[in-house]
């Protein structure tokens, strides 16, 4: 089970009441414009909020949304559904401010299933959304409920269910743990994580906070909880970032299995990534998090396309005790069969040489690469994987890698496109991850017009990197290097489809 809070400096507002009966309309035939990852119609979106898969299957998505400009402020409740994470339906704005002086910050919701609530004395699938309301005077903590499965919600009148005097009291995740609600919601300036609990949503008591790990859990990932915290600013690389901590929850306190600080991503745009409320254990956790970084979201080239961020792939993510790397986050693309398209490329029998693939002519300009790598152990320091993207008429390119012996370092380098100058677009990014033991590896990645996601080993190590170039990258290159006789290296690459068909327009670079 995961329990998933966040801390949020952002600017983000969550609306009372549906405020519009029409879904916003949008162009996503951009060259920015990704093609498999979520994009709001128009204007600026950031972190995504109240994930949650309903009872006929539909997956639900809201998100902060500002409606009227390219920059955070008058922020709403964005919202999509999906039947497959990937074919998103724009739907009216879910909820809207209820004055011109108060923002609703991020939050959660649940579906309320037992009517703990007394909202839904008729149906099992009543949505509760929790969220904080920033006034003018302090952030408090309230709730708003719907009767038609998460369209339109009502706000409650007792709010709000926490009062406080704070300005940085915010963000509450909510999850059902054996009988009762459970909130944790960040002490933003205090660096303090809150828990509260509740019978019924309404009423709720604290039980305990959380500052910094106490004495180390042992034991399997069997009933393992995983307290992420979304901290900005302060990540390694500058701006916002991701950390999660493994540990054991009783219903009040949360104790982490040691004091490692670990992180989601390696590169700089993956951020507030919630989990899906609803989906059935046997299917493992499934979450989505916001591609992008604050310290320069509000900057990004895409404002000249009328638009701006875009979430991360959905990802099944699951923990694992790694030999050599502890307890780590796995995390890996959500089933990509509903976009997978034409097979570019696939070999069997690579080994020290490069395929190139030319994709100029895939409409979506986006693509999906896997390679598995067996027999690599005592691999010499120089032995490497090694893959480009690039654009054969501006000379830009994107390339990653991994080093099989030495120290086994992974990179990821953005630098070698030019359509955006922001001194804090960071270039490179780098990782480590030990080769196992069997001397087996793999990688796999999305490329998709201005994002691009790499996952190592398996999941182990992941990466999120936006990107931008001033032509379309219509080239890719995959070599390996170093390796011994005896190893082998299968490569696939595949065109991916659009899920905006009606919307794109042919790149060609």
């Amino acid at each position: 089970m995961l329990f998933a809070p966040w801390m949020i400096m952002g600017v983000a507002a969550l609306a009372i009441y549906h405020a519009n009966s029409t879904p916003v309309l949008g162009n996503y035939s951009g060259r920015y414009r990704p093609q498999v990852h979520f994009s709001p119609p128009q204007q600026f979106m950031n972190d995504p909020n109240g994930l949650f898969l309903d009872g006929d299957g539909t997956y639900h998505m809201y998100y902060q949304y500002n409606p009227s400009g390219l920059v955070a402020g008058d922020q709403h409740w964005g919202h999509a559904t999906s039947k497959d994470l990937y074919h998103w339906t724009n739907q009216p704005i879910a909820i809207s401010s209820p004055d011109n002086e108060s923002q609703v910050f991020s939050g959660s919701a649940v579906i309320d299933t037992n009517n703990t609530t007394g909202f839904f004395p008729s149906q099992k699938n009543g949505v509760v959304a929790i969220y904080t309301l920033n006034t003018p005077t302090a952030q408090v903590q309230e709730i708003a409920y719907s009767h038609d499965g998460g369209y339109t919600f009502t706000r409650y009148a007792g709010n709000p269910v926490i009062n406080s005097t704070s300005t940085q009291f915010r963000d509450p995740k909510v999850i059902w743990h054996k009988d009762r609600w459970v909130m944790a919601i960040a002490y933003a300036q205090d660096y303090t994580i809150g828990i509260f609990t509740s019978a019924d949503l309404k009423i709720w008591t604290h039980a305990s906070n959380f500052t910094r790990p106490g004495l180390p859990v042992h034991g399997s990932a069997e009933g393992m909880y995983l307290l992420l915290i979304s901290i900005n600013p302060g990540a390694p690389l500058g701006g916002s970032i991701t950390q999660y901590l493994p540990g054991a929850f009783n219903g009040t306190h949360f104790i982490p299995v040691d004091d490692v600080t670990r992180y989601t991503d390696f590169a700089k745009d993956n951020y507030a990534g919630q989990f899906f409320y609803g989906i059935p254990e046997s299917e493992g956790a499934v979450s989505i998090a916001w591609a992008s970084n604050w310290q320069y979201a509000q900057d990004a080239p895409t404002a000249d396309e009328g638009w701006r961020s875009a979430m991360s792939l959905p990802r099944r993510n699951f923990l694992a005790n790694i030999t050599g790397v502890g307890w780590d986050l796995v995390s890996l693309p959500h089933d990509l069969s509903p976009v997978v398209g034409e097979r570019l490329a696939a070999r069997d029998d690579f080994l020290n040489e490069t395929l190139v693939v030319d994709y100029r002519n895939v409409t979506s300009n986006t693509i999906y690469f896997e390679a598995s790598v067996s027999g690599a152990a005592g691999a010499s320091s120089t032995a490497m994987l090694n893959f480009t993207a690039s654009s054969p008429n501006s000379g830009e390119f994107l390339s990653g890698g991994y080093f099989f012996g030495g120290n086994n370092s992974i990179f990821l380098d953005r630098g070698g496109v030019r359509g955006f100058n922001d001194t804090f677009f960071t270039s490179s990014f780098n990782t480590t991850l030990p080769l196992r033991a069997d001397g087996t590896w793999t990688l796999s990645g999305v490329i998709d017009r201005s994002l691009i996601e790499v996952f190592v080993d398996r999941g182990a190590r992941s990466a999120t990197a936006t990107f931008f170039a001033t032509q379309p990258l219509t080239l890719f290159a995959l070599s390996t290097a170093g390796l011994q006789e005896g190893a082998s290296v299968s490569v696939k690459v595949y065109a991916l489809k659009s899920v905006w068909t009606e919307d794109v327009e042919t790149l060609v670079g």
